[in-house]
């Protein structure tokens, strides 16, 4: 007898500048799915917002079109009837959520809350580690906190520096210099990231990063090689082997990243055992720090002078097509693309199961 199969829905889209990258992501994800043990039930968020579920896939879809679901003016309505459900007493169409969002709505803790009201299991980070995963001011601060070597950096928000620009700028030349990286403390994929080289370029990259959002992370440069580990569970993750970027620009920006398609990815990495060995016990404090679950990817400078290992940031939702950097990083860790998604089910299903056995009110 053959065990009954889960019925995934797999959330895709959203709004956010990083739309198209979640449609990539989830015809990858969709195309390597287990339909012996799965069937698919996609939910496209469009640009406005809008939730459209379309019918359960028992075999992948033809195209990536076909995941661009319009449902009309009642498709949310009809979609939050389905996921909903549970908390009016019936039982569930969908076992699990697998949310392949990134950005804003989708990776910093919003969508996962609305997951926990609706008491269904999902894939990957919980709120916490989400909402820190995507804000790089108080992703530092844990970092800070747990003790992981870091570039020196500067934060504020927009009306600190619409009261005070001329201390806050003149901080910033003294404590980190030329050149410096202006981010958006709240966005992925490099997006409203500038290299600023002296005080005319430095304004203006943070009025640019001002356009994206109200919180800006200023950073010291670092001559350095670009690594990143792949993380995998609970409470008791794994690292993978670590993989190299090699940009094609001056830093890896969204350009280089998704659009020119020159830079490379060099798994494992060309670094010593001992090196290696080094980030990946790194990258699981920083999963820790995050009070990570799931997956994330951490990514590290490894500093050319001295081979000095800071850790930059983590991303609890990576590119995660079949030839992105994180399932690459644990294919060549032994673990295939369905392999890496089988687990990440199962890790979501038992840390709901583990959370349901807790008390949330006095006897």
């Amino acid at each position: 007898m053959t065990a009954a199969k889960l019925t995934v829905g797999l959330i895709y889209g959203g709004k956010s500048g990083e739309h198209e990258v979640s449609l990539q992501t989830a015809f990858s994800v969709m195309n390597a799915l287990d339909y012996g043990k799965y069937n698919a039930v996609p939910v496209y968020i469009d640009k406005q917002g809008r939730w459209n579920m379309g019918e359960t896939h028992t075999a992948a879809p033809a195209s990536l079109e076909a995941l661009q679901l319009n449902g009309g003016e009642s498709a949310t309505a009809e979609a939050m009837s389905v996921l909903w459900r549970k908390l009016s007493g019936q039982e569930s169409l969908i076992d699990v959520l697998f949310p392949l969002l990134h950005g804003t709505y989708g990776e910093d803790g919003t969508i996962q809350g609305l997951f926990e009201m609706m008491d269904m299991p999902y894939v990957g980070a919980g709120v916490l580690a989400s909402s820190a995963g995507m804000d790089k001011a108080i992703m530092k601060s844990l970092f800070a906190q747990a003790g992981l070597p870091q570039c020196k950096y500067e934060t504020f928000i927009a009306a600190e520096y619409e009261a005070n620009a001329h201390d806050i700028l003149g901080a910033i030349e003294h404590n980190l210099g030329f050149p410096c990286f202006v981010k958006p403390a709240n966005l992925g994929s490099s997006v409203g990231i500038s290299k600023a080289k002296d005080r005319a370029e430095l304004e203006r990259a943070i009025q640019y990063a001002l356009r994206f959002d109200l919180k800006v992370v200023v950073e010291e440069a670092v001559d350095a090689h670009e690594v990143e580990v792949g993380v995998l569970g609970n409470e008791l993750p794994l690292a993978s082997v670590p993989g190299e970027i090699v940009s094609s620009s001056d830093y890896y920006d969204y350009d280089a990243k998704y659009i020119d398609g020159n830079s490379r990815m060099i798994i494992p990495a060309e670094i010593d055992s001992e090196l290696a060995e080094n980030l990946r016990e790194l990258a699981l404090r920083a999963f820790k720090a995050i009070d990570g679950n799931g997956l994330c990817r951490a990514d590290f400078f490894v500093r050319r002078s001295d081979r000095a290992i800071m850790i930059n940031e983590v991303n609890t939702m990576p590119g995660f097509t079949a030839y992105s950097m994180y399932p690459l990083l644990w294919r060549e860790t032994g673990k295939s693309y369905p392999e890496l998604l089988d687990q990440l089910i199962q890790l979501g299903l038992d840390r709901y199961n583990k959370r349901h056995t807790l008390q949330f009110k006095r006897d």
